[in-house]
């Protein structure tokens, strides 16, 4: 039986998942005799601020003892990325705190995700765990994005002698200044693995792995150097939402370590049960060391009138992921709030569909996933109607 299918058949509340969690973090500290802490996100809540924030780096710090612990610290994150600022400002928190940091990685950590990850003594992952390109995410209007996969669409724009007018809208929402700090942001990018790899990751690296030659500290800084350009390549992988697996890392020699077998199934559950209470209640954001626990959840308030200004600034669509829970197939979704063909033309393009009017999604592998509270949830956070 799957793990997946074994908590569906406990019949949990969104309660029974969290009193779950309390559970397998105090399993997984005894296995490892290190400390534990979960930080995620849910990858499918796009409408919600999933994105790596400065206030993540307060509800980390305060989570975290006040003295500095003598045991190593694990983290398992799953984020869609941010703010490189707060990865730096996180990364910093937790090496105040610890000697040795860690990161387990058994979902996504993207972008700013990878940034931080990268930050790490060791990087652990199961086979279902990724990591992505590296740039940091930058605000356009009131919609944030990556900074890099930007730059190269203003690049293509810059080629056509004709744009929608749904590119001349989009294209308008960004000064020269600001497009000069989104250059910036994926260079501040590169100089944060750069620094922190020799430091950190590559300081037990002590001789060659071929002819066994001592490691200087100018090759570790050479091997971070060109371990940060491949990462920031993102004609090579194509998409800056692109899965890198522990073949493409370890191919770009980034030494990737698998979960001991004492912790593995502890990991393997720890992500089902996220999965599962993300799914069972309205949580977005997960913060957990054991008892002490911040989780952020979507409250549905009645939105006050917008001003005209905000109305005209409002997104015409909104692009989503959603995981099937029965095979964990990711559908890349969006709902329209205006009844425009070139939105479903540019989204299209990006290998979105848009969501059914019954809100429903039916999988390649059979099962009806209902999506009417994720619809909800949009036009609350939106203030506007689906079409």
């Amino acid at each position: 039986m799957s793990l997946m299918r074994e908590y569906i058949d406990k019949h949990y509340s969104a309660e029974g998942y969290r009193a779950e969690l309390v559970r397998l973090i105090s399993e997984y500290k005894k296995a490892s005799k290190h400390d534990f802490l979960i930080y995620v996100a849910a990858m499918e809540k796009g409408s919600f601020p999933i994105a790596m924030d400065m206030t993540d780096s307060y509800i980390i710090s305060d989570l975290l003892p006040k003295k500095k612990s003598r045991k190593p610290l694990d983290v398992y994150i799953e984020t869609p990325g941010g703010s490189g600022e707060a990865a730096e400002v996180i990364a910093d928190i937790l090496r105040s705190k610890y000697p040795e940091v860690n990161f387990i990685v058994s979902g996504e950590a993207k972008s700013a995700g990878t940034i931080l990850a990268l930050s790490g003594d060791n990087i652990v992952m199961t086979e279902t765990g990724s990591l992505g390109p590296i740039d940091a995410q930058c605000s356009i209007g009131r919609k944030v994005v990556s900074a890099y996969d930007y730059l190269d669409w203003i690049h293509e724009k810059e080629k056509e002698l004709h744009l929608s007018p749904f590119d001349i809208t989009m294209i308008a929402q960004i000064s020269p200044g600001e497009l000069m700090g989104v250059q910036n942001s994926l260079e501040y990018a590169k100089d944060l693995v750069i620094g922190w790899l020799p430091k950190y990751k590559f300081k037990k690296w002590t001789v060659t792995e071929g002819r066994k030659l001592p490691v200087t500290d100018d090759m570790r800084k050479q091997r971070a150097k060109e371990i940060a350009e491949e990462l920031v390549d993102h004609a090579r992988w194509r998409s800056h939402g692109r899965s890198l697996k522990i073949k493409e890392l370890n191919q770009i020699k980034l030494h990737i370590d698998k979960p001991k077998k004492a912790t593995l199934d502890i990991i393997n559950r720890i992500q089902v049960v996220i999965r599962l209470l993300f799914s069972s209640s309205g949580a977005y954001k997960i913060f957990m060391t054991g008892e002490d626990k911040v989780i952020k959840s979507a409250a549905s308030v009645s939105n006050p009138p917008q001003s005209i200004a905000q109305q005209l600034m409002a997104p015409p669509a909104q692009p989503f992921e959603t995981i099937c829970p029965k095979c964990g197939y990711h559908h890349k979704l969006y709902v329209k709030f205006v009844n425009d063909k070139q939105i479903d033309i540019e989204l299209q393009k990006q290998g979105f569909s848009e969501l059914a009017r019954d809100a429903k999604v039916h999988c390649g592998c059979g099962q009806e996933i209902d999506l009417s509270g994720i619809k909800n949830d949009i036009e609350i956070q939106t203030g506007q109607k689906v079409i």
